[in-house]
């Protein structure tokens, strides 16, 4: 059987990914390729939903090209495979949006009313979907769209209100007056995990607070002395000699004249400063729990905007807390309360949306009872139902359960999923219902219940994502199809905000954790290792990389680069290697298919086969198994790696070299076998490397030619992926070739080192030793290694050879000896090798002299010494090597 070939099989000769890549994707989309297929053990990821207002950064690329080279890759393997797209409604930025287009128009909210506000941020919301879903797309993400979700979408509103009305009926939800992270900015409050601490260059002020009656007085110290207004007392270890007599006893609180009384608790540190600290309850932590172990006022004297309220002294009241700062201690200076101040380091909490520092503040509030949830999410790590990688984040993630804290869940905002909850002022009832009451019912209408008017955290609807997006509360197809999920690929900076809480409530909700394999993305930062930043100027934007050098090149890239557990260092530039290899893969298909012209594709069978065919089968079958391997435990750079190495250097620079022989032999028939061969593995390449460089292989995987004995998929992208086969291991075969690809390289490198031109011939001989196994392979493969190593007139054998005009290379188990006297010119050759002699021996006393320094060894770390020994070792091969050229060349 046979089947002739033509011309429309051509690639165009320069590589252009814009040129095919949109193309690609629609005929994918359309042809319904990105929803699950077949029958089996499903594979399923959500995606972590970007802020639908945001605009993908690098570490979104990394993020969605790991996830798709996973689901592609399944996909392939024939699992029926669903990666489910969507956006999160990010209740915070996208308001900060709107009310900032609004400011622009000289307006605001309060004055367009909430029912507007909300409309008009729908408007947004539909506008800046339609750009994150086209980035999306662009970077080739191969999510089901047929199934896209929004957090705020009519199925996830109503996940959401069933959760809440059961965590309250179940006593897991409660609302009361708590100290909270009030973001100013944002003007709501924020839960521990949404407050990112920075270090702040601060003042450490020291005040006397006189004590009431008699002499004397008692000094704290303060980052914050304006929160003295609000201060209730003061406290002192109870076993602390200095303060005994003083416990119970009040001072004068500066500014204000009022008493406050001195208390002991066994919280304060007696060894820390003068041992004694002022107790604000509402504004500290610390000192909101201490203030309700002793029963103690709690003062707030902030307003939600920032300011001072009416509860401290009238010159204070709306100033805003910087300035009052700075009032509160020029009076201290003035009244001879202040002592000193001094420069101060600290770690201050900022709002992680608006970068404004928190303030906390005594509000009322909704929470989630997180211990109950918690320990179920702990044991279902415990009992292996999920799995890390890397390992080391169970321990961050089991540390953040054992230390869990109620989770504050309301949010002063308009844009976000309305708490469920109605009061009727005149009789003081409260209702938390499933379905909003009648709306004669309502206040706005007349009637007596008033919902509650704050939102609910944008996580609270984020942590019941990969159920709620099969359809739960609903008994759906795809949520008994599709749930638990598979895997999670998310970055590891939203463990606490996401992934513990979704395992909460996948467990809590539905009896099972939502998915099994938890990997955490790296962070991506710059080539220093620097976080990437505005203020830095050096971000990457992945839409600016697929316009320049194309969306296999991102995902590729990253791929490469993305060593489980550690960052990735990249820059622009770096997405040159994604660029390369795919120019590398269409130089190698469109010589190929050049090379179909006036030869037919025929039935080749495992009989056909020469050793050089038998070695590069015997490559993608181990190809192939450590690709399995590597997939299997998410290690995505060892798997794409392993891709590269068999296309580039196996297929390309060895096998498809090797095929000259044939392709340009005078045989016709051995011409045909070689193509049908050289196609098939292309075809089988392309497989291969679909899940990593997906556009290109399929637009070439669309040009290849009907292969004898092979079906063909309907497209690349649900083609089958090649699996490893017994007959295809040639373990002799491959050690025999393995010997060979050793001499042609070392032939190669000394070619190299003595510039010897490439049309240059070069003889040589090679001198087995009486152990070594395949003579007779290289022997019978004298004319293949003459065209790789470019050489003539080569020999093999056991008996001692003519050296004269050669330099010697040593291999494992054989000598060759290359007659190089014939190919260069000799006296200006042992120039150069004198002078670089030199030079290498200068540079190894210079390194053995650092290595024999103990001041260097006793400073140095651990890492640098390593380079220097590596260091000493190449100089000293090096030198060596060059004393033997030297002294056979001068023989």
């Amino acid at each position: 059987m046979s089947t002739g070939t033509n011309q429309t099989n051509e690639l165009s000769k320069s590589f252009d990914p814009n040129e095919f890549e949109d193309r690609i994707y629609d005929m994918w989309q359309g042809g319904g390729y990105f929803s699950p297929r077949g029958e089996g053990d499903p594979y399923v990821v959500v995606i972590p939903p970007p802020n639908v207002t945001g605009v993908l950064h690098l570490g979104h690329g990394l993020n969605i090209s790991l996830q798709d080279l996973a689901v592609r890759y399944y996909r392939m393997m024939g699992r029926p495979t669903l990666w489910v797209p969507g956006t999160d409604h990010a209740g915070i930025a996208t308001q900060q949006v709107v009310e900032r287009k609004l400011i622009d128009e000289g307006t605001n909210r309060h004055d367009l009313g909430r029912d507007a506000f909300v409309e008009r941020t729908w408007e947004v919301k539909r506008e800046h979907h339609r750009i994150i879903t086209k980035q999306l797309k662009k970077i080739g993400g191969s999510c089901d769209w047929s199934r896209e979700r929004f957090t705020l979408d009519e199925g996830l509103s109503k996940a959401v209100r069933e959760v809440f009305v059961s965590l309250y009926d179940e006593g897991l939800i409660y609302r009361g007056l708590y100290l909270v992270n009030w973001s100013v900015g944002a003007q709501t409050a924020l839960s521990d995990d949404e407050v990112e601490f920075k270090e702040v260059n601060g003042r450490l002020t020291h005040i006397a607070y006189p004590l009431e009656e008699g002499d004397g007085s008692i000094e704290v110290a303060t980052t914050r002395p304006e929160t003295m207004l609000g201060d209730t007392a003061v406290a002192v270890h109870p076993e602390d000699e200095r303060y005994k007599s003083l416990v119970g006893k009040n001072v004068v609180l500066p500014l204000t004249g009022r008493a406050i009384p001195i208390i002991a608790d066994a919280y304060v540190d007696r060894e820390f400063g003068t041992g004694a600290v002022k107790i604000t309850p509402a504004h500290d932590p610390n000192d909101y729990d201490m203030g309700r172990r002793h029963e103690l006022e709690s003062i707030n004297i902030l307003n939600k905007d920032g300011t001072l309220n009416e509860n401290v002294p009238e010159k204070y009241q709306g100033l805003p807390v910087k300035e009052a700062r700075k009032a509160v201690v020029a009076d201290l200076k003035d009244d001879g309360s202040f002592v000193r101040d001094e420069e101060h380091v600290h770690q201050v909490g900022h709002c992680y949306r608006t970068g404004v520092p928190v303030e906390p503040l005594l509000s009322e509030q909704w929470f989630v009872k997180m211990r109950p949830l918690a320990d179920e999410a702990m044991k279902v790590w415990e009992e292996g139902e999920i799995v890390f990688y890397p390992k080391r984040w169970e321990n961050t993630y089991t540390a953040w359960l054992r230390g869990i804290r109620d989770w504050c869940i309301s949010r002063q905002l308009w844009w976000g999923h309305r708490i469920p909850v109605w009061y009727n002022d005149e009789t003081g009832e409260v209702k938390c219902l499933l379905e909003d009451p009648p709306a004669e019912d309502l206040v706005e209408n007349g009637g007596q219940w008033r919902q509650d008017p704050d939102v609910l955290d944008t996580w609270f609807s984020s942590w019941l994502w990969p159920f709620s997006v099969l359809g739960w509360p609903e008994k759906s197809e795809d949520l008994s199809s599709f749930y638990p999920t598979t895997a999670l690929v998310t970055a590891y900076d939203i463990i606490f905000f996401w992934v513990a809480r979704m395992i909460m409530a996948g467990t809590h909700f539905t009896g099972k954790a939502p998915f099994r394999d938890i990997y955490m993305t790296s962070l991506v930062r710059d080539k220093q290792g620097r976080k990437m930043s505005k203020s830095l100027g050096n971000g990457v934007d992945p839409l600016d990389i697929v316009d320049e050098f194309g969306a296999d090149a991102l995902k590729f890239t990253l791929a490469f680069l993305a060593a489980q557990g550690q960052d990735v260092l990249v820059e622009k530039e770096s997405f040159g290697l994604g660029s390369r290899f795919g120019n590398k893969i269409w130089n190698a298909a469109r010589y190929l298919l050049m090379n179909l012209n006036d030869r037919e594709l025929v039935e080749v069978t495992n009989d056909d086969l020469q050793p050089v065919d038998q070695w590069i089968y015997h490559r993608l079958n181990q190809t192939v198994e450590g690709i399995h391997s590597a997939m299997e435990v998410y290690r995505f750079n060892d798997a794409a790696q392993l891709a590269y190495e068999f296309f580039w250097n196996d297929f390309c620079d060895w096998y498809i070299e090797a095929s000259k022989l044939s392709l340009y032999s005078g045989d016709a028939a051995e011409q045909n076998r070689a193509i049908t061969l050289l196609v098939s593995l292309l075809e089988e390449s392309l497989r291969v490397l679909h899940p990593f460089m997906s556009f290109i292989t399929e637009e070439i995987y669309r040009k290849l030619p009907p292969i004898p004995g092979r079906d063909r998929a309907e497209a690349l992208i649900v083609a089958e992926y090649p699996r490893a086969s017994d007959d295809r291991r040639h373990e002799s075969v491959a050690e025999a070739f393995g010997s060979l690809q050793d001499l042609i390289r070392s032939v190669r490198t000394l070619r190299s080192e003595f510039t010897i031109p490439p049309a240059q011939k070069v003889r040589f001989s090679v001198r087995c030793e009486e152990g070594f196994a395949h003579l007779r392979f290289f022997e019978e493969h004298s004319e293949l290694t003459e065209l790789l190593a470019s050489a003539e007139g080569t020999t093999y054998g056991r008996d001692e050879v003519d050296r004269a005009g050669s330099v010697t290379l040593v291999g494992n188990g054989y000598q060759v000896y290359v007659y190089v006297r014939d190919a260069i010119d000799l006296q200006k050759e042992v120039a150069k090798l004198r002078k670089d002699l030199e030079k290498t021996e200068r540079l190894l006393v210079q390194t053995e002299k650092k290595l024999q320094n103990q001041g260097f060894l006793s400073n140095a770390g651990e890492e640098v010494i390593e380079k220097e020994r590596a260091k000493q070792a190449e100089f000293s091969g090096k030198v060596e090597k060059v004393r033997a050229y030297l002294a056979e060349l001068e023989a």
